[in-house]
């Protein structure tokens, strides 16, 4: 075994071991609390926006819907693994409902594109909504049909699929908008994200 995938074994190792700890680690152990997935470009930035939100407990960024197990952040982003940058929220549905997430989802993302989001180009970084049960997949698509009979845009493309396996992203990666703000503050500024959102759904 090379010293990298030594390192990475021990990496992930160390990590299940925390989690016996500390079952609350990486999911939803209470109860009364849910899980929510959802796909829409940079996941950094997708991460900062739920973060916002009250009800929502923890996001982590990560992998999913793909065909490499554990795959590395170089690998997803070169588009050969099959996998989207993705956030999973943990919410207190006692504080917010699922239908709100999908609101604010919605107005994360420019939903009449399947080939990436904003300056972000690839199939790893188009916007699904992963559902982890009937109830979600029914709102998801009623959320969708909802902007479809509307027309207020002229293709919906954003995929709603069930949950797959997820995989935690780097650290470095989590929270990035908080550990590395000006790096934040720059990219999304250079990605245009804020100025299509504002063309797309009229906020600032």
């Amino acid at each position: 075994m090379s010293k990298k995938k030594m390192h990475r074994f021990w990496k992930v190792l160390s990590f299940a071991f925390f989690c016996c700890l500390f079952p609350a680690c990486g999911q939803a152990t209470d109860k009364k609390l849910e899980i929510a997935t959802f796909a829409g470009g940079c996941f950094w930035c997708v991460q900062h926006d739920f973060n916002q939100m009250d009800g929502v407990m923890s996001t982590t960024v990560g992998y999913t819907g793909g065909h490499k197990l554990d795959p590395t952040y170089r690998e997803v982003s070169s588009g050969i693994t099959g996998h989207l940058e993705a956030v999973q929220v943990v919410y207190n549905p006692q504080r917010i409902s699922y239908e709100e997430l999908l609101d604010a989802y919605w107005k994360m993302i420019d939903p009449t594109r399947d080939d990436g989001q904003f300056e972000d180009y690839g199939p790893q970084y188009r916007p699904v909504i992963f559902y982890h049960n009937l109830s979600q997949k029914q709102a998801a698509e009623r959320s969708k049909q909802a902007f479809v009979h509307s027309k207020q845009f002229p293709q919906v493309l954003v995929q709603i699929l069930p949950e797959a396996t997820f995989y935690a992203a780097e650290e470095h990666h989590q929270n990035y908008s908080k550990t590395h703000p000006i790096r934040y503050k720059f990219y999304r500024y250079r990605c245009g994200r804020d100025k299509r959102l504002k063309a797309l759904w009229d906020v600032a």
